[in-house]
């Protein structure tokens, strides 16, 4: 199954160059870097980056993460993937812009079907 990240570019360009990061100031922060489901991606885009241009979407498999992904309560009561571990450059299976147009983000055609 695929789950979602996204970065500021810096937050892209950075993991690129250095091959891993500890994510974005909130994932620090928190001890873990957050990610969404498909289904979760959206409302998460709307809540913490909206607004927010030069934006990239990540897609991960879980099955590469092994223990180090948790599935835990957050928003809505809804299970959160969460990595306790660096996120690496090996760990992306695609990444691409997530465009923002007329102040909503642009999420890839199908992504939800896809992610499966």
């Amino acid at each position: 199954m695929l789950i979602f990240k996204i970065l500021r570019r810096d937050e892209w360009s950075a993991l690129r160059k250095v091959g891993e990061t500890t994510g974005a100031p909130i994932d620090v922060a928190d001890g873990y870097v957050h990610f969404s489901t498909a289904t979760q991606a959206a409302e998460t885009a709307a809540k913490h980056f909206a607004g927010e241009a030069d934006l990239f979407l990540l897609a991960v498999e879980t099955d590469a993460l092994g223990d180090h992904l948790h599935w835990e309560v957050s928003r809505g009561d809804a299970l959160f993937p969460h990595l306790y571990r660096v996120l690496r450059l090996g760990d992306v299976v695609w990444a691409q812009p997530l465009p923002l147009e007329n102040g909503s983000h642009q999420f890839p055609v199908g992504l939800e079907e896809a992610s499966t």
